[in-house]
């Protein structure tokens, strides 16, 4: 239960202090990555699920037990930028610097399913 503890702890942290500041530099983001957001409510709603679902991995740090079947919707969830950002780049439509910055969210997938298996193991010798 320890290592689910500090996966999802570790993880809400990084994602808070990653996805947070990300309401504040849309115009940054528009001047280094053009064109400009098109559709603000899409951008700001992104920024908003995806900062929402860091207090959902506190959550389940707080209590790993309770919150096992939330770890694989969370892998999911990591897996799914990682995956979107990989087949657009073999589209040819971003650049590879994008899916670079996104392999933290794949080894976070595989962690996430690796505390799933190992809080599945600790409950049943409990």
């Amino acid at each position: 239960m320890r290592f689910a503890r500090w996966t999802f702890g570790i993880a809400a942290v990084w994602g808070i202090a990653i996805i947070a500041p990300l309401y504040f530099l849309e115009s940054r983001i528009a001047a280094d990555f053009p064109p400009p957001v098109a559709r603000p409510e899409l951008y700001y709603g992104f920024v908003g699920v995806v900062l929402a679902w860091q207090f959902v991995y506190a959550l389940i740090a707080i209590d790993p037990v309770r919150y096992r079947p939330l770890m694989l919707i969370g892998a999911l969830g990591k897996l799914s930028f990682f995956g979107a950002c990989t087949v657009l780049y073999l589209q040819g439509r971003v650049d590879a610097t994008l899916v670079a910055t996104t392999a933290p969210d794949l080894l976070l997938a595989l962690l996430f399913c690796l505390a799933w298996v190992k809080t599945g193991r600790s409950t049943r010798s409990a």
